[in-house]
């Protein structure tokens, strides 16, 4: 792959993380943003999922709509960003998820959903932190093997 090529797939995976970014998390304060972002870029390093930004965003969106893992992507709405200032933010803020250059502030979590909704898969995963008016979530196993990794500290910091 030529560098310049390689720089365009980079800029293609940027673009689809900014838009989730601004039609998931476009209200939400800048550590709510950061932390939709991450969920795309964990499921892009977790082997359950797709392995680019775009294949995990785009996930679903093959079914009737509504069936896809980010509403935004299968609503039947313009994908087009119509607020610019809230477009540059999320687009500053995926290129910064997409280099790694921000901490990720959902414990690694793959799943995420608004507080006022109720979907039924929530209650088959261990929740994580609330940021923002999203709850995030992941597998149970991995949260175990986390406070395994973490020793004793985790455990009596829980409590």
């Amino acid at each position: 792959m030529s560098p310049a090529s390689a720089q365009t797939v980079h800029d293609a995976e940027i673009e689809c993380l900014a838009l989730t970014i601004y039609f998931e998390a476009r209200g939400e304060p800048d550590r709510g943003k950061i932390a939709v972002g991450y969920v795309v870029m964990n499921r892009v390093m977790d082997p359950s999922f797709p392995d680019t930004v775009c294949a995990v965003v785009e996930q679903g969106g093959e079914s009737p709509r509504f069936h896809c893992q980010f509403s935004w992507w299968c609503d039947g709405r313009s994908d087009e960003p119509t607020d610019l200032i809230s477009w540059q933010q999320s687009y500053w803020i995926g290129h910064l998820i997409y280099w790694d250059l921000l901490d990720d502030p959902t414990q690694q979590a793959l799943w995420y959903h608004a507080d006022y909704v109720h979907p039924p898969w929530k209650d088959t995963l261990a929740q994580g932190p609330t940021i923002g008016q999203h709850i995030f979530y992941n597998r149970v196993e991995d949260l175990v093997e986390a406070s395994d990794r973490a020793g004793p500290l985790l455990a009596s910091s829980a409590e």
